[in-house]
């Protein structure tokens, strides 16, 4: 029997599953910390593909969702936050060279939109924006039903497209990217900014501040927690409408935990989307929505990946 072997490498942890050619139920699927003790990263991860290869069983290759940047094409980590040591790091080849298997490596983000268009949320859709929304702010497009890659693999940052010019620092150090105006943690700055200038909220009280705690808040009437849920899905909208210009999709599509605060992002976020949309046609039945594979999105992706490269 085929075995195909899917890997969501994150900075927390890192997840893998076995899957049968055709079926996207695993037959088997651990998770494990991308650190602990003395064991280096790459060790842990073959400890954990060993894990879940079934007894008796074939695997005919691997899919490895991982963070980027990072080159598709060779297989290499250019360079991630969350693992530093891995810099120009030749993932790929060191998995096929253990494992004797072909090894296709894709940006998390980008896979999560290839997942959610094969087994998700964009299914029958060929025109797809993808966007998870957390910690940071990833993305993916399907267009003409290929996934953007890029001359070098590298297209999809929608997170690094520039909002706002002199706006708030992004994490990569540039100003006013969509990911420093609309992610968890610009939320959660723009809240510790506002106290800080004297302004009134519940939020003063000790809770821990994160973009989940301020949704709570919102939820309760606090004036700041909803303002920086409008501010957030402010600069989304504006985000969006130029993808839509640029892609002109069919679905827009929204994960990450930040999607999931509901009304409170989505929205003033449809509501910038209809003011900064230069034209109606680009709305004229567009769905906008969340994702639907959840914490499966990067798993999946991986597997249609192999799929998609096994073709």
């Amino acid at each position: 029997m085929s075995i195909h072997i899917a890997v969501d490498l994150g900075g927390t942890h890192i997840r893998a599953a076995a899957y049968r050619r055709g079926e996207t139920d695993p037959i088997k699927h651990h998770k494990t910390k991308t650190r602990s003790g003395e064991e280096s990263v790459f060790g842990r991860l073959l400890h954990l593909i060993e894990e879940v290869i079934p007894t008796d069983e074939n695997i005919t290759a691997i899919g490895v969702a991982a963070p980027g940047p990072l080159d598709p094409r060779t297989g290499i980590i250019l360079e991630t936050p969350n693992i530093q040591e891995w810099k120009n790091y030749p993932l790929g080849e060191k998995l096929s060279a253990h494992f004797k298997v072909p090894v296709y490596l894709g940006n998390d983000a980008n896979l999560a939109a290839l997942g959610e268009w094969r087994y998700g949320a964009g299914q029958g859709h060929d025109h797809l924006v993808y966007l998870t929304i957390s910690t940071g702010v990833g993305g993916g497009v399907i267009s003409n039903g290929h996934l953007l890659e890029g001359q070098l693999g590298l297209a999809g940052e929608l997170g690094h497209a520039t909002i706002l010019a002199d706006g708030p620092v992004c994490s990569c150090g540039k100003k006013g990217h969509l990911e420093a105006l609309a992610s968890g943690t610009s939320i959660a700055s723009y809240v510790e900014m506002q106290l800080a200038e004297g302004t009134e909220s519940s939020l003063r009280s000790g809770v821990k501040r994160t973009a989940e705690s301020i949704a709570e808040a919102a939820r309760e009437g606090d004036a700041l927690a909803i303002s920086a849920y409008q501010r957030a899905g402010k600069y989304l909208g504006i985000g969006v409408a130029t993808f839509l210009h640029i892609f002109n999709p069919t679905i827009v599509i929204l994960g990450g935990g930040v999607s999931q605060s509901g009304d409170l992002l989505m929205v003033p976020f449809r509501a910038s989307l209809r003011e900064h949309a230069f034209n109606p046609a680009y709305l004229e039945n567009l769905i906008t929505t969340t994702a639907a594979l959840g914490d499966d999105a990067g798993l999946l992706g991986a597997l249609a990946l192999v799929g998609m490269r096994e073709m």
